[in-house]
């Protein structure tokens, strides 16, 4: 009986926790797609009623959220989505700069050829299709997918889940950013030519100059985010 009981408390934990995934999961999710917009006030049970999770989930992973710099809580007004003022900005950009640069060399050495000759493909391609003509927005939507996936490729060849984990979450700041003070929208071309610019570094297989390009791409994104 005892283990009859004890493997029904392991359920019920283990429901309870893919439960709060599943609420963390959907926040991040709605983070990324703009769904709450930067700085807006909202309740538990709008949270609730936006993400289709339950009540009991959503209020357990708060603190989480909270922990992270991602929601906080504001007595009398509610829970506030991360604000993007100039400290947040500086802050993220650091955090991506630090980390980038140290990825993007390690990835310099391990990159498979197909690998390098995918990303510049890709990228010359959509460079190529923004010097010709006005991008319809699904187009733009492509392009900022190819941004995201080229930076996420470096932290993902480290290998480390902890690394991962706190650049994701760092990620979800950056877009927030975006979507307050810039977006690829129109900057296709330039975006594209420093993307090709980094890959060319990583190219050469020389660390030091892949580390460089990298960072010098980072830093006028962030000169962008900070001027806007």
């Amino acid at each position: 009986m005892d283990e009859i009981a004890d493997d029904t408390i392991r359920a019920k934990g283990s429901d309870t926790l893919k439960l709060r995934e599943l609420a963390y999961e959907s926040i991040i999710e709605k983070l990324i797609s703009h769904d709450f917009m930067p700085g807006e006030f909202v309740t538990q049970r709008q949270l609730v009623q936006r993400t289709g999770q339950p009540l009991g989930a959503i209020r357990e992973i708060i603190p989480r959220l909270e922990s992270e710099g991602l929601l906080r809580t504001v007595p009398q007004r509610g829970i506030q989505i991360a604000h993007v003022d100039l400290n947040l900005i500086r802050e993220a950009f650091q955090f991506r700069l630090f980390l980038e640069k140290e990825a993007v060399a390690i990835f310099a050495r391990s990159a498979s050829d197909q690998t390098l000759a995918m990303l510049r493909r890709e990228h010359e391609e959509m460079l190529a299709l923004a010097l010709a003509r006005p991008l319809t927005p699904a187009e733009e939507a492509a392009a900022q997918a190819i941004d995201w996936r080229l930076h996420d490729m470096f932290i993902d060849a480290l290998g480390n889940s902890i690394v991962s984990m706190a650049y994701r979450v760092n990620s979800v700041k950056l877009r927030l950013i975006r979507s307050e003070r810039y977006r690829i929208d129109g900057r296709v071309v330039p975006v594209m030519r420093e993307h090709l610019s980094v890959i060319e570094a990583i190219e050469s297989r020389d660390p030091a100059r892949a580390s460089e390009a990298v960072g010098a791409h980072i830093d006028n994104a962030r000169r962008l985010a900070l001027t806007v």
